[in-house]
């Protein structure tokens, strides 16, 4: 006797939300960020071993992965720290509505990219 229902059905019929994206790339940031912490405190720990660590670790930065990987972390910590004041404030009581879900969602994607413009017009003295 085998049973052919599907195991998950709710799978084929699940509609994504902003809500679903911005949850789930918030676990994933942390998970990156996390990583990214730990990253930064061994290269800083390198620097005590000399200045040829240092350009090392200059010359990592300095190139295009490098700068990727900055940019890439820039958006990252950006996400997560919109993230968690849309957290705070649902914590507070607020923000359950479907519509205020979406808005917040839509705030902290798209604030994240713009945030992460901004740091990276500062890092280049435009501001």
């Amino acid at each position: 006797m085998e049973n052919k229902k599907p195991l998950s059905p709710h799978i084929h019929i699940y509609k994504w939300h902003i809500s679903s994206l911005v949850s789930i790339s918030h676990r994933i940031t942390g998970i990156i960020n996390i990583i990214a912490i730990t990253f930064i405190c061994l290269l800083a720990s390198l620097l005590i071993f000399g200045e040829s660590n240092y350009d090392f670790i200059n010359l990592f930065l300095s190139s295009l992965i490098g700068k990727f990987l900055i940019l890439g972390l820039t958006w990252s910590f950006s996400f997560q720290i919109l993230s968690e004041i849309r957290h705070l404030i649902m914590d507070l009581g607020y923000g359950f509505e479907l519509r205020t879900t979406k808005i917040t969602g839509l705030i902290v994607i798209f604030g994240s990219i713009i945030l992460t413009v901004v740091f990276y017009l500062m890092g280049r003295n435009f501001f």
